[in-house]
């Protein structure tokens, strides 16, 4: 067999393994060591898997994935979410539809300062779900904007998806999470027009019963200091010291930390036993996450011995669909790929083979990350995986609310993020251009 035919089977088994129901990356290690094995033999593969392990991990910014995760689980226990949500309410309680813009928004301020999307659908569909149904708004709405603006944390930075794709793509975090800040406004905005155009085209989609102003109670200036003070604190520690010059990335994390513990402990939400669990699944987010990052680079290195994106790359560019042709492709598999596999999985499987292919179609490559993010927050919200679907399904714990009546409320959702898509390709500046600076 050729290098080429080796790295085709090599995939094929991935995917099989992965149908069986393997982990990720335990079918990310065994594909990647037989095709190496079959290319090269059993020593060069042992040796390759020792190098990539040493090679992947031993960099010091990866310190950013545990202190980026731990601060996104205190800032979920300390309430800051809720509080970020009664802000928003409260300043667009004159609007229509007014709780949902504010779910958006809220959920977009919350994005910034966690990273994670699931602990975002966790936390709004807790506050904002009750909210929206007890002013009117009919279930599926209330559960489809808290699912399509969960999403909003893997693109607004810090994200953890971003650094995923920084260290695969082997570019700069800093510039990653700078990439994200254009498009997260821009699909931040998308989502607040698809709610007022429901609202006013088809209003029995959203309320209930008719609501055009939301009551909502006032805490005064006072309440605003108190519930924003702490939002705007870790805001400006974490993106100001990073965009500031001020921190690295793994310094803005360590800092963002602190400051998510200092609030906790501040509002005494904090015991001793609350902040081992906070620990413990700190530890297990992370080490998941590094081995996959340590499986994909196993597997990245396979493909690259065996020279099959390198053929790809010619194949597809020069005598086939051309590089935009390769980019609906690459798009569109990423979105199918998301109904079924989990978001860090399928920028593990499919980066190392994509990346190479978008290189020498001329992408710039952080523009590149960015959709891939988008695309793949997509499949958060699409039958039958849909992670964040079935986050706000266990969270609201409700017998009578149907998995289906959240999807469909997502729906419109999905659609705002393939317009946002479509943007992005026509003024890719809007991801490039803070990350240029």
């Amino acid at each position: 067999m050729t290098g080429i035919e080796i790295g085709v089977a090599a995939i094929a088994v991935l995917l099989l393994l992965i149908m069986l129901g393997m982990p990720i990356g335990v079918a990310l290690m065994v594909s990647s060591f037989g095709g190496v094995a079959l290319i090269r033999n059993e020593t060069v593969a042992l040796r390759m898997l020792g190098s990539v392990a040493n090679d992947s991990l031993e960099e010091y910014l990866f310190a950013i994935v545990p202190l980026f995760v731990l601060m996104g689980l205190l800032v979920t226990v300390s309430g800051v979410g809720k509080d970020t949500f009664d802000v928003f309410e409260r300043a667009l309680r004159r609007v229509r539809a007014g709780l949902g813009i504010a779910t958006v928004f809220a959920n977009a301020v919350f994005a910034s300062i966690t990273g994670i999307s699931v602990a975002s659908a966790s936390v709004f569909s807790r506050i904002a779900v009750p909210e929206m149904v007890r002013h009117g708004y009919t279930r599926k709405f209330a559960t489809g904007v808290v699912a399509g603006s969960s999403v909003l944390g893997m693109l607004i930075p810090p994200s953890l998806l971003m650094v995923v794709y920084a260290v695969l793509a082997e570019e700069s975090v800093g510039r990653m999470f700078l990439s994200g800040v254009g498009p997260g406004l821009l699909l931040s905005v998308l989502f607040a027009v698809t709610i007022l155009v429901m609202a006013w085209w088809r209003p029995a989609s959203v309320f209930e019963r008719q609501s055009a102003v939301d009551d909502v109670p006032s805490f005064g200036i006072l309440g605003f200091v108190r519930k924003g003070a702490p939002i705007v604190m870790l805001v400006t520690l974490v993106l100001g010291g990073l965009y500031g010059g001020f921190l690295n990335p793994t310094e803005a994390g360590a800092i963002g930390a602190l400051g998510a513990l200092g609030i906790a402990l501040q509002r005494r939400s904090l015991t001793r036993s609350t902040f081992w669990m906070l620990l413990v699944e700190t530890g297990q987010i992370t080490v998941s996450v590094l081995f996959l990052i340590v499986a994909a680079t196993f597997f990245s290195r396979m493909l690259a011995m065996s020279g099959l994106p390198t053929a790809l790359a010619q194949f597809l560019i020069n005598e086939s669909i051309g590089a935009y042709g390769f980019l609906i492709v690459f798009l569109l598999l990423v979105i199918v790929m998301g109904c079924f596999v989990d978001s860090i999985s399928i920028m593990l499987i499919l980066l190392p083979i994509a990346l190479p292919v978008a290189d020498a179609a001329g992408f710039d490559m952080i523009w590149f990350g960015v959709m891939t993010v988008v695309a793949v927050e997509i499949g958060l919200l699409t039958p039958p995986f849909g992670l964040s679907v079935y986050t706000i399904k266990s969270a609201i714990n409700d017998r009578t609310l149907k998995v289906g009546d959240i999807f469909r409320g997502a729906m419109p959702f999905v659609g705002a993020m393939v317009l946002c898509l479509v943007i992005l390709t026509i003024f890719p500046q809007i991801a490039t251009f803070l990350s240029r600076l």
